[in-house]
């Protein structure tokens, strides 16, 4: 067998295996419709999908991949991931796994599935372009360390699974740069791993704060290891507020975060998904990189205050 005929019939499988758990999805707003998709996840009945693709909807009706149509429910958004929870009844598949997206490396092949324009289930293929990306989101917020692909993604797309070649999920697709050629973005599945169960329990995010403002940054593999740091990938501290928990624990720009506990820091779905709500008010320990030294302090997250 030819080398392209087993790619070719690698990818088919990947997308008969997949595409029963993709939705496409039609929401009834106050003016116009709209219409995104959306993929079957975590426990059986939930579906996780764009925060903007749902938000202000009278009622959000799913198309399945066999035909049938059903109304769902919206459990929950958070605008700052654009990421939304759906409760669906009947799931006429089995719910897709989310993979760990510090696995993703620059140049690993992606596949997005999706309804663009109208077209159900359909399939594009691409790489992973970039990592640890910001995106304006809606309503003005930065959706941070967002994953970039030139899997072509089109408005309809909103809400579909990026996914690796054994099917798994790598990211949520969310965005796309009008007139550009192969700029499109989704959030990791890192960062729905740790949102879905909030919105699935809560109907919102709560997330400690520990108030900086950072941005992702890329060393040199021989740096990072001659400094010791678990990961080329880091976030740069770019401003403390005052009186924050950072601020008390002396952390100061200019300072690369390493690690939060036991967890690395390679990007802000890192740093986020170390500050859920059952860690404000809990003491933990923060490494981070000031002046070529490993730094290690203590810091207790906070509840965000409105203005953050």
């Amino acid at each position: 067998m030819s080398l392209l005929r087993h790619l070719s019939d690698e990818i088919a499988a990947v997308v008969q295996q997949v595409r029963p758990a993709v939705l496409h999805l039609r929401t009834l707003g106050r003016g116009r419709g709209g219409t995104g998709s959306a993929f079957l996840c975590g426990e059986p009945g939930l579906a996780l999908t764009n925060c903007h693709v749902v938000h202000e909807a009278l009622a959000v009706e799913a198309t399945f991949h066999d035909g049938r149509s059903a109304v769902v429910d919206v459990l929950g958004t958070d605008p700052a991931t654009d990421l939304a929870l759906l409760r669906v009844p009947d799931p006429p598949a089995a719910p897709l796994a989310l993979l760990d997206s510090a696995a993703l490396r620059v140049g690993d092949f992606a596949l997005a599935v999706g309804c663009p324009h109208g077209l159900s289930h359909s399939v594009t293929a691409g790489i992973i372009s970039g990592l640890g990306r910001a995106l304006p989101g809606p309503g003005g917020q930065t959706i941070e360390d967002v994953i970039q692909t030139d899997a072509p993604l089109n408005p309809g797309n909103s809400g579909g699974p990026l996914l690796d070649t054994a099917g798994q999920v790598v990211g949520i697709a969310t965005a796309i740069v009008p007139m550009a050629q192969g700029l499109c973005f989704a959030v990791p599945a890192t960062t729905a791993a740790v949102v879905l169960p909030e919105l699935r329990d809560h109907g919102r995010v709560v997330r400690g704060w520990l108030g900086v403002a950072v941005q992702g940054v890329e060393l040199a593999p021989t740096i990072a290891h001659r400094l010791g740091l678990p990961s080329p990938r880091a976030l740069a501290v770019a401003a403390v507020t005052p009186g924050s928990p950072a601020a008390q624990a002396g952390v100061q720009p200019g300072d690369l975060l390493v690690s939060l506990d036991d967890r690395t820091i390679r990007g802000v779905g890192d740093l986020m998904a170390g500050l859920p709500r059952a860690r404000i008010g809990t003491e933990l320990v923060l490494r981070l990189l000031r002046h070529n030294e490993i730094l290690r302090t203590t810091v207790t997250p906070a509840r965000a205050p409105a203005a953050a």
